[in-house]
Order: C-alpha cells, then sequence, then structure tokens
C-alpha cells in the first residue's frame, strides 16, 4: 500500500524517496528471515491460533503507522508487517489440503493466492486515494480496521488446525538435499527474479518510453492487476493436469512481454497488450511457486511453504535492488530486456527439469 503515498510519507518526516523507499525494501527482508523462524517457532501451536495473532499483530502493525510521531516508529510498524508477511504466508498457505482436501486442493491454493494481484489492483490505488483525500495516516488506520475485521472472520469461521508434526530446523536441511526442492528454489529465484526487477520500473517504463498521461498509468496497471487475477485461477485449474508445463508457459509469457516491451511499448495498444499478457503469466506464478515446493516435500508442507516464502521474499528485495542498479546505469528499457533474458533461462530451465536424462 504505501508504494503511492512515498513521496507524500517522506515530505511528512522531511526525508527523501530513497529513504522513504525503506519501508517497502525492510518488510521483504525481515519476512525473508521470519518464514521459517516464526513456523519453527509456533512449534506444537494451533494453526488457527497462529495464524489470528499474527493478524493481530498486523493489525497492530497498521494502527502504529498511524500514529507514528517519528520515521523511525514507521519503520519498526514495518518490521511487524514483515513479520507477518513470512510467519503468515509459510504457516497459512499451505493450509488448502487440510481444509479442503487432496482433490480441490489446486483451486483452493489459487484462491489463496488470489490475494497477490487482488492486493495489487486494490492496495495501491485504493490507499492512494484514501491518502490524498484524508491524509496518509488515514490509510494506515483504514487497513488497520479492515484487519481486525479479518481477525474477527478467523476466528469465527476458521476451525481447529493442530499441527501435523513440530517442525525442527534439521528439516529444512533436509529438504534442501532433496531435487525436485532445489529446482524449485532455482525456478522461483529465477522468475521473481525476472518479475520484480522489471515490474518494480514498470511505471516509470511507461511514463518515459510508451509516454502514457500520468493519470492513465493506473489504469493500464489496473488492467494488469486484473489480468493477474485471471492467470491467477487458470493456473489453479491447469496445474492439476500438468504443473510444470503451466509454470514455462508463465514463465514464457512474461518472458515475451518483457522483452517486446521496448520494441512494441512504445504506442498505447502495444504496452496494453503486452502488459494483459505479463499479468496473466505472473498471476500463474505465486501458486504454480508453492505448489511445486509442496509437491516437492509431501512429508514436511509447512516446511516447504516456509523456504517458498522466504525465497519469494528475499527475491523480492533483490530484484527491486538490481533493477534499479540497471535502470540508473541504463535505462528502463535495458531493465525489460535483462528481465526477458532471466525469464527465457527460467522457461528453459523448467521445462528441461521435466525431461528423462540422456548420457
Amino acid at each position: 500500500m504505501p508504494i503511492g503515498l512515498l513521496t507524500t510519507i517522506g515530505s511528512d518526516f522531511r526525508i527523501s524517496d530513497g529513504t522513504a523507499g525503506w519501508m517497502m525494501t525492510l518488510p521483504g527482508i525481515v519476512a525473508a528471515i521470519a518464514a521459517p523462524l516464526v513456523t519453527v517457532a509456533a512449534g506444537r501451536l494451533d494453526r488457527r491460533l497462529a495464524l489470528c495473532a499474527l493478524t493481530a499483530l498486523l493489525a497492530l502493525a497498521d494502527l502504529l503507522a498511524a500514529v507514528a510521531p517519528a520515521y523511525w516508529v514507521m519503520l519498526v510498524a514495518r518490521v511487524l508487517v514483515g513479520l507477518t508477511i513470512g510467519g503468515f504466508w509459510s504457516i497459512g498457505a499451505g493450509l488448502a489440503v487440510r481444509l479442503v482436501g487432496e482433490k480441490s486442493a489446486g483451486r483452493a491454493t489459487a484462491v489463496i493466492f488470489s490475494a497477490v494481484p487482488l492486493g495489487s489492483v486494490l492496495g495501491v490505488p485504493v490507499g492512494t486515494l484514501i491518502g490524498h483525500l484524508a491524509g496518509w495516516r488515514s490509510s494506515f488506520a483504514v487497513v488497520g480496521v479492515l484487519t481486525v475485521a479479518v481477525l474477527v472472520a478467523l476466528v469465527a469461521l476458521l476451525p481447529p488446525l493442530p499441527p501435523e508434526e513440530p517442525l525442527r530446523p534439521r528439516v529444512f536441511g533436509e529438504l534442501l538435499r532433496r531435487t525436485g526442492v532445489r529446482v524449485a528454489l532455482l525456478v522461483t529465484f529465477l522468475i521473481v527474479l525476472a518479475h520484480f526487477g522489471t515490474y518494480t520500473y514498470v511505471t516509470p517504463f511507461l511514463q518515459h518510453v510508451t509516454h502514457v498521461d500520468p493519470g492513465l498509468v493506473s489504469v493500464l496497471l489496473l488492467a494488469y492487476g486484473t489480468a493477474g487475477v485471471v492467470g491467477n485461477f487458470v493456473a489453479g485449474w491447469t496445474i492439476s493436469r500438468s504443473l510444470r508445463a503451466t509454470f514455462t508457459t508463465s514463465a514464457a509469457m512474461i518472458a515475451a512481454a518483457t522483452l517486446l516491451l521496448p520494441f512494441a511499448g512504445d504506442w498505447d495498444a502495444g504496452a496494453i497488450g503486452l502488459l494483459i499478457v505479463w499479468g496473466i503469466g505472473y498471476g500463474a506464478v505465486p501458486v504454480c511457486s508453492q505448489t511445486w515446493f509442496s509437491r516437492s516435500a509431501p512429508h514436511a508442507q509447512e516446511a516447504a511453504t516456509a523456504l517458498f516464502t522466504s525465497s519469494f521474499q528475499a527475491t523480492i528485495s533483490l530484484g527491486a535492488l538490481l533493477g534499479g542498479v540497471v535502470v540508473d546505469a541504463f535505462s528502463t528499457s535495458v531493465v525489460m530486456l535483462c528481465g526477458g533474458a532471466i525469464a527465457t533461462v527460467m522457461a528453459l530451465t523448467t521445462w528441461a527439469s521435466g525431461r528423462p536424462a540422456r548420457r
């Protein structure tokens, strides 16, 4: 949510936009560290109670941000958000099978991960609108109130979910020795690096290369986010038939969109079409990655989900950082080409990992 409010918050605290950007970087770093640690610390705690506690922590973080008297207090609030992200996703994202059964797990996982594109579609524009109408602190207050409502819903609707087996730290070492888990880490790293190294800078690309009016940028991003929702649910349907083909196709769509943007994205129709292709492709990524981790370690679902969450969050921060280096050194068009090349490597890796070994 703070993406659209960085400049406003920075002005209020009298800091630069770059310093304000730590509100986005810090939660990703903390989440990557917290994912395995929180999952292990949860031990024998009922997963329903753990999710409720993490949701309460998120509400506290949002309300703390709303009243933050200084920027360091805001950063403390964002650290709490990072703890919530890491803990909630590592525990909650893998619960689909326990809630609906194996037969419907793919669709249920897609429903859970629809939160990712929906957050992009709703979070940034709505948070920005509230911030402009009533001040940025009101945005955080509103999200805090909504989070309390989610907490009430969890208490009322989620069934008891006792841990199937306490998670031990050594389990992570055992998982990393499994070929399927290592491949999942590799392909997730590549595709998330490709996506966030480019998508972080899609707005300046649209403004400087496509020459889209600033007011129209939000419309294009809305189209991208809507396509992401579609891609998410399509993937939830197709992964039951072929996870590998779905993930390969997703990466190929991202590669095609980012490689073609510098050439066909200098006019509105070309940019819109490629953003839709990109959105559909990336919408499938979280559900494909989570499912790959889960299938690679059926005996340790929570540990696999914690690895997924940690690798995903760490690569988000790294992708945004490296993308910024390329943009500052060259241009937004070059960063698109670099991201497309990485996505192509990922697609080839995923496709090759399913072929039988040959001498």
